[in-house]
């Protein structure tokens, strides 16, 4: 018996982070071919570290805000062999990642327009940027599927308390550039249909990443399941939506938020 991803290859954007590396060992492990991306560093290195060794598995240097690189890369992947019929937005930038650890947040009054289109350029013109090329190199080609990650502020604002006296804030740009990320999806969703791409997005909840047991209280009196996600919960339902199972979905934003959505 096949394994239900073995017909797909899978290119995927911000493959480093803590959803990303789930994302990508979920489906090696379904038996997908994974092309991997991400900026180097660190990050790219213990990702390379863990998965080297599956002959599924390939890694490509991405700057998703360099428009020189993204023109380039499925052409660079086509060359190498690789025909992507899955397409994961998943690179972001957080309002963590922005300060830099450590650092304080500003508040509203003093966000800086430089932070704001940094983090527009990365998270929803990178995104944008993705897709054109998809457009270009892959849709009309073969049957593709297009997955752009939100999260559960894309419709939802955040409350703001339970914040409060953390490290770290919710980010007004990072909320801005989720939602606009959704209507990207409706827009390319009508756009492509008759060429048979696919577009849907995934919004993902609050994922547990190392943080204190006050922020997971606070946090997980607002989630109808009472607790932040493990990553490998939000990877589950990121399986279907590269599957075939999910071919007849286009223009849908699956919320997978423990309820915080649907109070």
């Amino acid at each position: 018996m096949s394994s239900p991803l073995s017909d797909k290859t899978i290119f995927i954007t911000g493959s480093g982070g803590v959803l990303g590396t789930a994302y990508v060992s979920t489906l090696l492990d379904n038996g997908a071919t994974v092309v991997a991306s991400d900026l180097p560093g660190h990050r790219a290195d213990a990702m390379k570290e863990r998965f080297g060794s599956y002959a599924n598995f390939v890694y490509y240097d991405l700057d998703v805000s360099a428009e020189e690189e993204i023109e380039a890369i499925f052409k660079t992947v086509q060359t190498d062999g690789l025909n992507p019929n899955v397409v994961l937005n998943n690179a972001a930038i957080t309002g963590e990642l922005l300060m830099g650890a450590g650092k304080s947040f500003p508040d509203f009054a003093n966000t800086s327009v430089q932070d704001w289109e940094k983090t527009m350029r990365v998270n929803l013109t990178g995104s944008f940027m993705i897709a054109r090329q998809m457009d270009r190199d892959i849709v009309g080609k073969y049957p593709a599927q297009l997955i752009n990650v939100a999260s559960m502020y894309a419709l939802n604002g955040p409350h703001h308390p339970i914040y409060e006296g953390m490290p770290f804030k919710s980010f007004s740009a990072y909320s801005a550039t989720k939602a606009g990320i959704h209507g990207l999806t409706l827009w390319l969703a009508g756009y492509w249909a008759k060429r048979d791409c696919t577009v849907n997005t995934i919004a993902p909840g609050a994922v547990f990443n190392g943080h204190s047991d006050e922020f997971q209280k606070r946090v997980g009196e607002l989630i109808m399941n009472g607790r932040m996600a493990d990553p490998q919960e939000i990877a589950n339902v990121m399986m279907f939506l590269c599957s075939e199972n999910a071919r007849y979905m286009t223009g849908q934003m699956i919320n997978v938020d423990g309820g915080f959505s649907g109070w």
